[in-house]
């Protein structure tokens, strides 16, 4: 049998010290190589997200000035609805008052002998009520007679 020998196991160093090497340059070299793609990858990503947040803001806006459109609309819907079921008995009790002034007279008087001990105005012929301002006010004192 046959021993091989090498020069004292020199070989198996130099081999070790180039493979080290190549893996130290190697993955420095590497490094600088893909650090800035990396770098700029990273900042793309970035950009996007931040894109998607501004995006995704600006529907929540839309939908929320939506939701406020379609609430106003609704309630001027249902003001309009509330005004007409106002206004269709007092059409219905104009319409049935109307020449019958010698009824409204009664009612008048009848509610006027209802009235006690109360302050009633009732308005003359401009439609503006006599006020008694002073009727409450407390009198002077007469003045002393010398």
């Amino acid at each position: 049998m046959r021993k091989y020998q090498t020069g004292g196991g020199e070989l198996g160093l130099v081999l070790l010290i180039l493979v080290a090497a190549f893996v130290l340059f190697g993955g420095v070299g590497s490094c600088m190589y893909v650090m800035p793609k990396y770098n700029v990858y990273k900042m793309e990503m970035h950009g996007k997200a931040v894109l998607a947040e501004a995006e995704s803001s600006r529907q929540v806006a839309v939908r929320e000035a939506l939701a406020l459109k379609d609430s106003a609309q609704f309630k001027a819907e249902a003001e309009v609805i509330r005004a007409k079921g106002v206004a269709q008995p007092n059409e219905i009790i104009g319409d049935s008052l109307k020449g019958h002034d010698e009824y409204l007279r009664y009612l008048y008087i009848d509610t006027m002998h209802n009235t006690q001990n109360q302050i009633v105005y009732i308005p003359t012929e401009g439609g503006i009520p006599i006020l008694e301002a002073t009727r409450l006010a407390p009198k002077p004192e007469p003045a002393p007679d010398e």
